[in-house]
């Protein structure tokens, strides 16, 4: 089975830290958010990539083809101009429109959920998950029987379901998914001036193909703050990073659970709890918790909380929530 991971947006919602990297590629628990994403397929047995490349696009293909170039067999595609999610598919169809089936996953989401038994499925299969705020996503809606997804539509005005369709799709069904894209393609039915994926279910729904809905129990939109902090600490109270033992730092306190890079010079701090911090990272005089802190900064000084500090920054003397891109210097000392 292949997989077909879209990773070309902008990642506008997570400025300016996007201003010089992917979204996809911002760490969160010690590794980028698509490291997690392919780390997590590729234990389930997939080993069969195709990524739809567009902004800064040339930072994923290097990504990929340094971490895994003997891990997985990846193709890359590059979207452009980028008309949404059913064309992001639409322009990767040669690597996979002879496939039984495919699996679709967004590159800024992660999940938990049984993925072998997802993957088993017989008919085609999307995940979903319960949401307090279902306008600002695409929703399912289920027949009366709750059995299958009987419509489909993108951040409804009115939602008549709270069923947010997480990012991730099985489809049994490939000639029938690339007919109801280029339908829309052809005809240029767009839904917020887009092509959407979810147009393209509702169209397959319409010719007679049943969908399954595949409850979740944990799912990271991470093109937000808040949603890349909580990943952060749910992922660094997991099991795994619970077990890790903490290098000793000099006049430091470190408070589990924290994601500390190799070559970092920490002294004279309180780091923790849920903090993860890039390699070659200076902190020092600082007390920091609930953040991401990149690789090659520089913390002086300051006291941060619940913040999302880039790579190659510096700060100092600074007590604030922050959320700063790549290659900034603050300096808040006075005197200084």
């Amino acid at each position: 089975m292949k997989v077909i991971i879209p990773v070309a947006g902008l990642g506008s919602r997570l400025r300016p830290i996007t201003h010089t990297q992917p979204k996809v590629l911002v760490p969160i628990a010690g590794k980028p958010i698509l490291a997690h994403i392919i780390d997590y397929l590729i234990e389930s047995g997939i080993c069969d990539f195709v990524f739809i490349l567009g902004y800064l696009g040339e930072k994923i293909e290097s990504f990929v083809n340094t971490n895994y170039q003997d891990k997985i067999n990846a193709e890359f595609v590059v979207q452009e101009p980028r008309e949404g999610s059913a064309h992001a598919v639409w322009v990767g169809r040669h690597f996979f429109e002879q496939e039984k089936e495919i699996l679709i996953f967004f590159g800024d989401s992660i999940v938990n959920l049984d993925m072998p038994t997802f993957l088993q499925s017989p008919q085609s299969t999307v995940a979903v998950k319960k949401v307090l705020t279902p306008t600002i996503f695409g929703i399912a809606e289920l027949d009366q029987e709750a059995e299958y997804v009987a419509k489909v539509i993108e951040k409804p005005k009115i939602p008549k379901s709270n069923l947010a369709l997480v990012g991730l799709y099985k489809i049994n069904n490939v000639p029938l998914l690339l007919q109801s894209i280029g339908f829309l393609v052809e005809n240029n039915l767009r839904t917020n001036n887009e092509f959407q994926l979810t147009d393209a279910l509702m169209r397959m729904i319409h010719e007679g193909e049943q969908i399954k809905p595949f409850y979740i129990d944990n799912w990271f939109d991470c093109g937000r703050k808040e949603t890349l902090l909580e990943a952060n600490a749910i992922l660094l109270n997991s099991h795994q990073h619970q077990q890790k033992t903490y290098k000793e730092f000099p006049n430091a306190i470190i408070i589990p659970p924290v994601s500390i890079g190799n070559n970092c010079k920490i002294e004279h701090a309180i780091i923790g709890p849920n903090v993860a911090i890039g390699e070659n990272t200076i902190v020092q005089k600082a007390i920091v918790r609930n953040s991401i802190i990149g690789s090659f900064s520089e913390l002086n000084e300051v006291v941060l909380q619940n913040s999302i500090i880039g790579n190659d920054t510096i700060l100092r003397g600074l007590v604030q929530s922050l959320n700063i891109g790549d290659n900034t210097e603050i300096n808040f000392g006075l005197g200084n």
